[in-house]
């Protein structure tokens, strides 16, 4: 392999030269602080995208640390922020037009994810990054990449990545970042002993500082269990954390407006990712299959079985293989149930601000006005129960304008000034008084609540030019078709969107048959890269997307055939 000596020498022999003497970078060199240099791709010009360049060094941590994927996730996003605010907080100054001497590495958010930027594995720690290669308009300026490279990242490179190099801070930073992980498991696989599908623990910050931002709120109220709900749970670095769990079931969260009604169900949208040390949701974990269910509004449906919440529509058109390029509001979030039950979902999040008031409920009044016969809509009020009873989906739902739910409802916690209320019992004995708010309007049947579906390969997708764009957490853009992501509130980082839009591509070329269904090409496509990695899709920037998400993606690509399975 060559040295870094070696591409001292080229970047002196193209100094000036055109931008493309840069491609004669490309390759591998040992470097002296004993890791490899590898520049992957050279961008075409200094105003492109900048160029891939990755560096491994030798990995020098305890084999304890990285063992176990949860570990490994957590060594990897710590060691990855840790080099990403060692560029931050001293950026290299250098000079140059376009993207000249910019760095751009994936900084990750408030949630751990794994990512393709940084991979340990027990030989190495490959970090990925980008860097602007320096110009003087459309020349080259190859000393100052020398500088880059081999001024500037190789004291951030063995301070950041080897472990006895790591400033006591950032040790006793990768120490926290370990314990939490083991503790974080340890509740997670403790739920599903005890059947909890949620668990909040006492002191948790939920609010977050703005709109915009998902840094805890200051001087926020701290969460705090009642006593009724309250359990301990045993970790192996704090003894036990004691917290509010919500049981397998149906779960309705009530209270005025602005008492942490939606901010509560957010923390829960959200506990199906771990969270970092000091976000205030560290212990706020939900069951890890959990999807939001939401309307929306002209989306597209294809061949979805909504029969048990839609049936006998006045224009005689099929509820049981339903399609729709423009679906309204009700039909959109019946097909996003199915939908999330076709994807193994057992945890159903809802809160009645963003869902269909009439998918929702139909009170007495209106049934008496409207006859059941002229309504299509079997309202979620009176389903939720078979949801549990038939397919073992339970549900957490926010209401706060209808007490329709409250017969249905194993548990009803009120929040009252931040704080949670175990009032199911009052609730209970109060909807005693108005037996016909939740009497079925009809005799209900036991439906299929969805039907698995195979998706057929799209020639247009199996090209080799077919672009991925994004726009933030808005859209994927598959060579220019944009994919409408906005309300797949679980997405929490633009890379998940790189990386579904690629798993989209990668679905069509290598996995899509005509005979598998949907559901048994995303556990194909993730185990494969659980064996492989994220780096299977490509050469982007990748992370870590689960199985709902990314059969979501599918089921809005409005190009995207499907065709129900026979069984």
């Amino acid at each position: 392999m060559k040295t870094q000596h070696d591409l001292i020498k080229v970047c002196e022999r193209i100094q000036g030269r055109g931008y493309p003497a840069y491609k004669d970078c490309r390759g591998e060199y040992i470097c002296e602080g004993g890791y490899v240099l590898s520049i992957d791709h050279v961008q075409g010009d200094p105003f492109a995208a900048p160029s891939d360049v990755s560096i491994r060094v030798k990995n020098t941590f305890e084999k304890s640390s990285y063992e176990t994927d949860y570990r490994r996730i957590a060594l990897e996003d710590t060691l990855l922020r840790i080099f990403y605010e060692t560029i931050k907080n001293d950026p290299y100054k250098g000079k140059g037009s376009g993207k000249s001497g910019t760095i751009y590495l994936s900084r990750p958010q408030q949630e751990i994810l794994e990512r393709s930027a940084c991979h340990i594995d027990e030989k190495e720690i490959t970090i990925r990054m980008h860097i602007g290669f320096p110009a003087n308009g459309r020349r080259v300026l190859s000393n100052e990449l020398v500088k880059i490279l081999f001024d500037y990242l190789p004291e951030k490179i063995l301070n950041s990545l080897i472990a006895d190099n790591l400033s006591t801070k950032n040790l006793e930073r990768v120490h926290r970042a370990l314990s939490l992980a083991d503790d974080q498991h340890a509740v997670r696989e403790e739920m599903k002993k005890r059947g909890l599908v949620a668990f909040i623990a006492n002191d948790s910050i939920l609010p977050r500082k703005s709109g915009v931002s998902q840094l805890p709120m200051l001087n926020a109220i701290p969460f705090l269990s009642p006593e009724s709900l309250s359990v301990e749970i045993p970790v192996p670095h704090r003894k036990k954390i004691a917290g509010m769990g919500i049981k397998k079931g149906i779960t309705l969260i009530i209270g005025g407006g602005y008492h942490g009604k939606s901010t509560l169900l957010e923390g829960l949208e959200r506990g199906v990712y771990n969270h970092i040390s000091g976000d205030g949701r560290e212990f706020v974990l939900c069951d890890s299959s959990a999807v939001k269910s939401r309307a929306e509004d002209g989306r597209s449906i294809e061949n979805d079985n909504i029969e048990a919440f839609i049936n006998h529509l006045p224009n005689h058109k099929k509820t049981n293989a339903f399609s729709s390029e423009d679906a309204s509001g009700s039909t959109s979030q019946a097909a996003g149930v199915c939908e999330a039950l076709e994807a193994d979902s057992k945890v159903l999040l809802f809160d009645e601000d963003t869902s269909a008031a009439n998918f929702m409920v139909r009170d007495p009044l209106m049934q008496m006005v409207v006859h059941p016969n002229q309504e299509p809509i079997t309202p979620l009020v009176y389903r939720i129960r078979q949801l549990y009873e038939q397919e073992d989906v339970s549900t957490i739902l926010v209401a706060g304008s209808s007490g329709a739910f409250f017969e249905q409802a194993d548990l009803i916690i009120q929040m009252a000034r931040y704080i949670p209320m175990d009032v199911t019992s009052r609730a209970k004995e109060m909807a005693l008084a108005y037996p016909d708010l939740c009497s079925p309007e009809r005799k209900l049947d036991h439906k299929p609540f969805y039907t698995d579906r195979i998706p057929l390969p799209n020639k247009f997708l199996m090209g080799e030019r077919i672009k991925i764009k994004t726009q933030g957490l808005d859209a994927i853009l598959l060579d220019r078709e944009p994919l409408d992501v906005r309300l797949v509130e679980q997405l929490i980082d633009p890379e998940q969107l790189t990386t579904l839009g690629a798993m989209v591509l990668y679905a069509h070329k290598y996995l899509m048959d005509g005979k598998k269904d949907l559901s048994q090409i995303a556990d194909e496509l993730e185990l494969l890269i659980n064996k492989k990695g994220l780096r299977i899709l490509g050469n982007r920037d990748f992370c870590r997307v689960r199985k709902q998400e990314f059969m979501a993606v599918i089921n809005r690509y409005r190009s995207q055939k499907m065709k129900q399975k026979i069984i």
